[in-house]
């Protein structure tokens, strides 16, 4: 869902390769599975449809079948997928995810604060039917076990370098394979974190609305960081903070804030308010929603980017108020992204309000990278 920080990352270089200079494609969801593949990708600065716009200038060699076929992906003709609820044993904590799918690459989803697993149950089946699916809980969220950070003395629990950890630990304990990152918003952190502490582990980052951590202490004036500081002080040790956390979790909070958050507010359905709000009741949950809004440190994106040995594609719904697309447009520089796309009139969570967008953004880019990582392992 959320974040507690603000703006966010974008741009880049290509991922979608059904596009040449010389011919141009609509693309829209009606014939996203009809379109053909070039077997080579021409430079071209931009391009606009009724379903995505992108910029991109990455010019490469693509082998066939790089994009799911109809027959693969038509809802009709694929036996409905089951998706199973399991509990991973994490360093004595009890970790919640979900599992869907027999084969293909392995993908783990990754949510964003405030969220859980759930965010995802519009992409697990659809995606199941060709990769092995993963959706985790990080720990102190959705229904995963939520210790208080206090027992841990000064040293702060709920970061991203915990959250990292935990990412490729189940990776190696749960999946048992190198996987590709999908993530939203704080998740995108995590994702890049885990990637740069263990880059054998992950094989490819889709980063949507990533968020940019505007309220990090480094990105704040000198002469306003002592009083930050002050208030992250008062919202932990003090009745102030559950109070706040009080007034946060109820539905019509929770109702309200994902309005703001989606431009099409009828995705916002009472199904989904009761995935984020119900979890956010468990015990110990007042104590890790306000650690996080008071961790005003740890990397940056633009620190981790750069350290990043997998490919990256960044999706930006560009009618998201807290993470405007303007900002992240920069982040298109790096030379580790290969393409940002705009997904028009969709907010801050994407793979919620606009799956259909999503989810073959996710199996293009899946598909691509473990098709030239089949090729490069072949050769060797």
């Amino acid at each position: 869902m959320a974040n507690t920080t603000s703006p966010a990352l974008s741009l880049s270089k290509l991922d979608f390769p059904f596009l040449s200079s010389q011919r141009n494609i609509t693309f829209s969801k009606e014939n996203l599975h009809q379109v053909k593949m070039p077997r080579r990708m021409s430079k071209f600065s931009g391009f606009e449809s009724n379903g995505f716009i992108l910029f991109s200038s990455l010019s490469g060699q693509i082998g066939e079948g790089s994009f799911p076929s109809p027959e693969a992906t038509a809802n009709n003709n694929v036996p409905e997928v089951q998706v199973q609820s399991r509990i991973w044993n994490w360093r004595g904590y009890s970790i919640r995810y979900q599992h869907a799918g027999n084969s293909g690459p392995a993908l783990v989803l990754i949510h964003g604060f405030g969220a859980n697993s759930d965010h995802w149950r519009k992409n697990i089946p659809v995606l199941a039917k060709s990769h092995r699916v993963y959706s985790i809980d990080l720990i102190g969220y959705g229904y995963s076990d939520k210790p208080n950070p206090r027992q841990f003395g000064e040293s702060s629990f709920y970061t991203f370098e915990t959250w990292g950890t935990q990412l490729n630990d189940f990776c190696i304990d749960v999946v048992k394979d190198e996987a590709f990152f999908i993530c939203n918003s704080i998740g995108g952190l995590v994702g890049l974190q885990a990637a740069v502490m263990e880059p054998q582990l992950c094989k490819g980052i889709m980063l949507l609305n990533i968020s940019l951590r505007m309220l990090h202490i480094k990105k704040q004036p000198w002469y306003g960081r002592p009083l930050i500081r002050s208030f992250q002080n008062l919202l932990r040790n003090t009745d102030v903070g559950k109070y706040f956390f009080k007034t946060v979790a109820t539905p019509e909070s929770v109702r309200n804030i994902l309005c703001q958050c989606y431009h099409d507010t009828s995705q916002v359905t009472e199904e989904l308010v009761q995935k984020i709000l119900l979890p956010g009741l468990e015990p110990g949950a007042v104590d890790v929603f306000l650690e996080f809004i008071c961790y005003s440190g740890g990397p940056l994106p633009e620190e981790l980017l750069p350290q990043l040995k997998c490919p990256v594609l960044i999706g930006w719904g560009e009618k998201d108020p807290w993470e405007p697309i303007e900002l992240g447009r920069a982040y298109g520089k790096f030379d580790s992204v290969e393409d940002f796309v705009v997904l028009p009139n969709v907010g801050h969570c994407p793979q919620d309000e606009a799956p259909d967008l999503v989810n073959p953004l996710v199996e293009s880019f899946v598909a691509r990278h473990a098709a030239l990582s089949a090729r490069i392992s072949t050769a060797t």
